[in-house]
């Protein structure tokens, strides 16, 4: 236990590169930093924090993506160790995105949706950016919203189908549940979290059976799909047979 609370404070680094076959036009390449599943709240401390936020300025991201479950349900301690503080010195110069998770529901998506866009990130609910001339980033509800709120998420293509059909487009979709969807609309790359790969060994035999991709990188017809194990922990700080991590991710253009 005391190896697993001292792994769950050390997140690796995770590279994976990609190539768009988009051809290049103010850049090379995109370099983006994904860190999911942060949960902050009680469990998550200023400190604790302080180094997550250090750690990801430290990749130099062009980008910033957050898919879900950035606080963990009752925002009352995040404000009041004002957390949002800390988050406001993320570093990017195309912008901090992310989306809902289920945990933003559990304490009211609607709350922790305003507190976040208030302390400099752009949150993504059913709707697309375009990010830079030829990348488009949509962010989607948490699948489970329709638990919480009654109201069904949007379908991918209602609001993904106007981009161009030479652009790159990435998905933030927190639960790796609706991969064929993604794949059907032509996503290039979906970036979720919220398995945590279980946390604690052998619950990860139980992810890796409930969803398509429990970790990692895999790819499905075109489309790229990175679930990560998360940056934060869920419960007790402890991690055993997975490493926290923060994922960069580098996009690669033809010259």
């Amino acid at each position: 236990i005391l190896a697993g609370h001292l792994n769950a404070l050390v997140p690796r680094i995770h590279h994976l590169d990609i190539q768009t076959g988009l051809k290049a036009t103010d850049r090379k390449e995109l370099r983006i930093a994904m860190a999911s599943d942060i949960h902050l709240g009680t469990i998550i401390s200023t400190r604790r924090v302080t180094k997550m936020v250090e750690k990801i300025n430290a990749q130099k991201p062009d980008v910033i993506l957050l898919p879900g479950d950035i606080v963990d349900e009752d925002l009352a301690p995040v404000i009041k160790q004002n957390l949002g503080a800390i988050l406001l010195k993320l570093e990017a110069p195309l912008g901090i995105i992310g989306s809902t998770g289920n945990h933003e529901y559990i304490g009211g998506a609607n709350p922790a949706v305003n507190y976040l866009r208030n302390h400099g990130l752009v949150i993504l609910r059913d709707t697309m950016l375009q990010l830079t001339d030829n990348i488009y980033v949509a962010g989607r509800e948490d699948i489970e919203s329709n638990r919480f709120t009654g109201l069904k998420r949007k379908s991918l293509k209602e609001f993904t189908s106007n981009r161009p059909d030479s652009s790159f487009l990435i998905v933030l979709d927190h639960q790796p549940r609706a991969i064929p969807e993604a794949v059907a609309n032509k996503a290039n790359l979906v970036l979720s979290g919220h398995t945590h790969h279980g946390q604690l060994w052998p619950l990860n035999y139980i992810t890796q059976a409930a969803f398509p991709v429990s970790w990692v990188h895999k790819l499905f017809d075109k489309t790229h799909v990175y679930v990560s194990s998360g940056l934060g922990s869920w419960g007790p700080p402890v991690r055993i047979g997975n490493r926290p991590e923060i994922v960069v991710i580098t996009l690669h253009f033809d010259e």
